[in-house]
């Protein structure tokens, strides 16, 4: 990005995996606290893509200045599983959006911090999203309007696996290597779960890398729990100009707790304030 990039209110400009890995558990201890409080929302999606988050707000991956939401050079990031909010309002906490004292208002009458992304609520949110499958189209419109505007900034999109059922994932998969995207990522959340059965009763996650390949996209395959794959992954993503990039995260749904590990069936539940102090210990 060079001249395009903006001073940072907070987090490093550059990589740290020590300093990453502790913001991980306090996002994760957010994500916990602020939903059991709601006692509703989606901690287990959440965790699943805690490392990602971490590492493209504060891994010198994305470039944002949270004084200037709208500074028109910024890079745009488009949770399109909306269900995992908590994260998203999490990150903009931490970089200073807004203060980390709202995060407690998650889910209440009034508040911004809507169960779903809200843009027109919430600055640092670039798109409404919750209707799965809508928000890799919605990341290529704005990687064309850069192109359009003769601007630099780059576009991410995370998407949940049991999302790549939605035909218009696919639709905007190919238009956006026939139309040659090369500021656009998608990175896949392959935590191998969906609200009610595995992924893999209804389709095979394992040809996921072949299939983004066949529709275009340079695709490569990570642990997207570690911080330094994560990283590298990014850094690929973001210097690849040929065309569109995905990465295929292999995640756990529900990582950092156990029982959430193990039993998926935590999708959308909080956990109650009862269990909260021994989460919170495990979490560290």
């Amino acid at each position: 990005m060079g001249d395009q990039q903006t001073e940072r209110a907070n987090g490093p400009a550059t990589f740290d995996a020590a300093k990453l890995a502790d913001l991980a558990r306090t996002l994760r201890r957010d994500v916990l606290e602020m939903t059991t409080e709601a006692g509703s929302g989606h901690p287990s999606s959440s965790f699943s893509i805690v490392e990602i988050m971490a590492t493209l707000y504060f891994g010198g991956i994305l470039q944002y200045d949270p004084k200037k939401p709208h500074w028109p050079e910024r890079d745009r990031f488009i949770l399109s599983k909306g269900h995992a909010a908590p994260i998203l309002y999490a990150i903009l906490a931490e970089a200073g959006y807004f203060p980390k004292e709202e995060l407690m208002t998650l889910r209440k009458y009034g508040s911004p911090l809507e169960g779903h992304p809200n843009m027109r609520r919430l600055p640092g949110v670039e798109a409404s999203t919750g209707s799965l499958g809508q928000g890799l189209s919605i990341g290529l419109g704005q990687a064309l309007a850069a192109r359009s505007a003769e601007r630099l900034y780059n576009v991410y999109v995370i998407t949940g696996d049991g999302e790549l059922e939605e035909g218009q994932i696919w639709e905007a998969a190919m238009a956006a290597a026939n139309l040659k995207a090369g500021n656009l990522t998608v990175i896949v959340d392959n935590n191998k779960f969906q609200q009610t059965t595995a992924v893999s009763n209804l389709t095979d996650p394992s040809l996921y890398p072949e299939k983004w390949r066949a529709f275009g996209w340079k695709t490569v395959e990570i642990n997207g729990h570690d911080l330094n794959e994560v990283h590298q992954a990014l850094t690929e993503a973001t210097n690849y100009n040929d065309g569109p990039f995905a990465i295929i995260a292999h995640t756990i749904k529900g990582k950092g707790l156990h029982f959430m590990e193990i039993d998926y069936t935590w999708h959308g539940k909080a956990v109650p304030k009862d269990k909260l102090a021994a989460a919170l210990e495990e979490i560290g």
